[in-house]
């Protein structure tokens, strides 16, 4: 596509999706706040699983302020099934500093917004188009392929090269009066019509623009890197005083979390075995051992989880899942 044709290309795309965009409910609002979360819940999260929390959980934290107020395990709590339990803690800690440098009230200024913690490059072209119709670039990996198939792109799209190139594409092609239909349909694009695999090209309303020789080909990506396979021993350990439970430490990827206790395999080998459970986490697959320990002693950062309480204790998925299947047997 020559440099001439942007304008048309943009034109086409807002055309398009005003047409046939689809209905998700952080399109119904202009709401900064409201836009902010949906893009950190979207971020490594299916839009399936984002449309069964993102309306309950906007109820129960509707304002920065609200957001602000509730201490971090509530905050980890809220965010349970969604994964990658950084994203509540970043914002959170943007919802904080909203309240403490603008009066609870969200930003206007891109500076303002750029310094809130844990906001990036696509974070704030999301909420200066989604929420103030400016034209900002954005790119994801969505907007990455549509990109790398319209101008015939070999340079591996997770590059720093093919970032680089992306970025400057989608601020020369932004809609200069409505980007936020515009930002919308780069996206839904990819995610409808220039999906990974073969494109339904014959119905992309920018096809005339495309370069592509062999779409399906495109985008390249660097090697993947390896599987790591992971194995580790819990114990299941359940008192009057409630069930023993671990708190993660700072710097863990479920930091202020609670999960199971974890032992050596030579510790607990010998103790009934309740149950393998195995799960994906990014590139790793996990096969954790659970063991009943009836004799066990708290170690450091181990305590005892009442009952009544586990409900509302921060915990993963995999966790969650023990905990509810074992303690429903133990009643």
């Amino acid at each position: 596509m020559e440099e001439k044709q942007y304008s048309d290309f943009s034109q086409a795309l807002v055309e398009w999706f005003t047409a046939h965009g689809r209905d998700y409910p952080w399109r119904r609002t202009t709401e900064p706040w409201a836009i902010l979360v949906s893009e950190i819940m979207l971020q490594q999260t299916t839009i399936a699983t984002v449309l069964g929390r993102y309306e309950a959980w906007l109820r129960q934290f509707p304002t920065p302020a609200a957001l602000a107020a509730a201490d971090e395990q509530t905050a980890l709590r809220s965010w349970e099934g969604l994964g990658y339990y950084r994203r509540v803690r970043a914002l959170r800690a943007a919802a904080i500093a909203i309240c403490e440098r603008h009066g609870g009230v969200f930003p206007t200024a891109e500076a303002d917004i750029r310094a809130l913690p844990g906001i990036g490059d696509y974070t704030v072209g999301a909420v200066l188009s989604f929420a103030y119709n400016r034209p900002a670039p954005l790119v994801d990996a969505n907007v990455s392929r549509v990109f790398a198939r319209v101008f015939n792109d070999p340079t591996p799209v997770d590059s720093p090269a093919g970032r680089k190139r992306h970025w400057q594409l989608a601020a020369q092609l932004v809609h200069p009066t409505n980007p936020r239909a515009y930002n919308s349909a780069l996206m839904e694009l990819g995610q409808t019509l220039c999906t990974t695999g073969t494109p339904t090209c014959l119905l992309c309303p920018v096809r005339t623009f495309c370069t592509a020789k062999a779409p399906e080909a495109l985008p390249v990506k660097l090697p993947k890197k390896e599987t790591t396979t992971l194995e580790h021993w819990d114990i299941w350990h359940l008192t009057p005083a409630g069930l023993l439970m671990q708190q993660q430490p700072d710097g863990k990827r479920h930091e202020g979390m609670f999960r199971l206790p974890r032992r050596e395999q030579h510790e607990i080998a010998q103790l009934p075995h309740l149950c393998d459970q195995k799960y994906s986490v990014t590139r790793y697959k996990v096969t954790r051992h659970l063991h009943r320990d009836d004799s066990a002693a708290p170690r450091p950062g181990e305590c005892y989880i009442p009952l009544t309480q586990l409900a509302a204790t921060p915990m993963a998925s995999p966790d969650r899942k023990l905990v509810s299947r074992f303690c429903k047997l133990a009643d």
